[in-house]
């Protein structure tokens, strides 16, 4: 099963590669590059100008692009930059850079259409997404591209690999070294389950108020974990800063070369690069739109530039770090194949003693507001399907994977994800390419009402 996996997620992503690069560079020129023209007025947009609390919605901007980050801004940062690094060397980061700003275009189309194209469930709450943009921007003919969207994020968005890397630092750091759930394995397996229950206990109390509090905690979370963790990682990057330029020398030289892999595979290094960007930003595959979705404003528009943000924050600032921290202490030729233990390894030796610990802080937090965030699109995507009748089951279906995604090996979590996860870009840069006359539309008008307004 395990090989199965592997080789049917290659496959997926050696032709994704197409898909999502080709769709970030269409985005990217057919809005002729104007909305990056406006990302200073998204930032003001996402620091409180311009609030409409009147409009539909029911989360504010910044409440809004703090739960998307929550759930990009997590374990793909540090242990899916390891990954990248160990499976497509050092080029694979340059092609996540070249993947997160194709991403920023195609987040500025799959957002706006979020908002464009509300949809209401069974209550009269007006939700968003791309199962909603589907079936109510390209009419009611589309409806099965919009349920392969749906029952693909109910798989491909669970917290399988943010729950199995966190228990395995924990265990890594804290019960292997006093001899504690070690030995046998059903003493293993043992420790793991009960790390993952606690797990479900905290994500539960949290995810059980929906995406109102979600963005309650994510708002005070993600702020504070990204700075906490960019603090660290800038105070590795001086205590190494004469390796930081042959850093980028070697990213820049891998990216072309493919020479730090075995062979000079240089289509693993783009394969690699964009797999663990795409899992890491979310640019695409309509799991940003669906949080996007909920933001309490009546211009599409807005929304777009906000999303933009995503993955600057998530993939320019946060999986950069990461990777040069790798780098500069070389740990990524350490020969350690788990991602998080890898990052916990270059800390340790940047600063010992206090550096796993600092990023064990960090990764808690990371962990957590993945989980909660992973939970609101999981449990959108079943009630799209079942109906709002099914909102508690499929909390407790996503509650019941964290302890059961505690118990497996990375290798078959990473690639059971890859394979769902990628499979939820194909109708959401379809259907997206389909209706982008509409948002050029939109945007041209927006645009022209702003320049009037300064």
């Amino acid at each position: 099963m395990s090989e199965t996996l592997y080789e049917l997620s290659g496959w997926l992503w050696g032709n994704l590669l197409y898909l999502l690069l080709g769709g970030g560079f269409f985005f990217a020129v057919f809005s002729r590059f104007s909305p990056f023209r406006y990302l200073g007025h998204g930032l003001a947009l996402l620091l409180g100008k311009c609030d409409e609390p009147d409009a539909p919605g029911e989360v504010s901007h910044f409440r809004a692009l703090c739960s998307a980050l929550s759930g990009t801004v997590g374990m793909g940062n540090v242990a899916g930059v390891a990954v990248a690094l160990t499976q497509g060397g050092p080029g694979a980061l340059f092609w996540m850079w070249v993947c997160a700003l194709l991403g920023m275009a195609t987040k500025f189309y799959t957002c706006s259409l979020a908002v464009m194209y509300r949809g209401k469930d069974e209550d009269g709450v007006e939700q968003g997404g791309p199962m909603y943009f589907i079936s109510e921007g390209l009419g009611s003919r589309w409806k099965p591209l919009a349920v392969f969207f749906a029952t693909c994020g109910t798989f491909g968005c669970l917290p399988l690999l943010q729950s199995n890397q966190l228990t395995q630092i924990v265990r890594s750091m804290f019960f292997e070294p006093k001899g504690w759930f070690v030995g046998s394995g059903n003493a293993v397996l043992l420790g793991n389950g009960l790390f993952g229950l606690l797990l479900a206990f905290l994500v539960g109390l949290v995810v059980i108020g929906g995406i109102r509090r979600i963005g309650s905690v994510a708002a005070r979370l993600v702020p504070g974990m990204i700075l906490l963790y960019a603090a660290v990682s800038l105070l590795i990057l001086t205590l190494y800063a004469e390796r930081i330029l042959p850093a980028f020398a070697v990213i820049l030289s891998d990216a072309f070369t493919g020479r730090a892999m075995a062979g000079g595979a240089l289509g693993m290094v783009i394969v690699t690069g964009v797999r663990r960007a795409a899992f890491s930003n979310e640019a695409g595959m309509g799991t940003e739109a669906m949080a996007h979705g909920a933001a309490r404003t009546k211009e599409p528009i807005r929304e777009g530039l906000v999303a933009m943000w995503g993955p600057v924050i998530d993939t320019l600032l946060m999986c950069t770090l990461t990777g040069l921290v790798l780098l500069v202490t070389d740990s990524w030729q350490s020969g350690q194949e788990d991602g998080v233990l890898l990052t916990t390894s270059a800390f340790e030796t940047a600063l010992p003693g206090t550096g796993p610990y600092l990023l064990l802080i960090a990764v808690l937090c990371l962990s957590f507001s993945s989980m909660i965030g992973f939970s609101y699109y999981v449990v959108k995507c079943g009630c799209f399907l079942f109906g709002q009748k099914a909102r508690l089951p499929m909390l407790g279906f996503y509650l019941l994977t964290i302890v059961v995604s505690s118990l497996v090996r990375m290798g078959d979590v990473i690639n059971f994800l890859d394979i769902a996860f990628g499979l939820m870009a194909i109708p959401t840069i379809w259907s997206t390419i389909l209706l982008a006359p509409r948002v050029n539309e939109a945007a041209r008008s927006y645009f022209a009402q702003l320049g009037k307004a300064h």
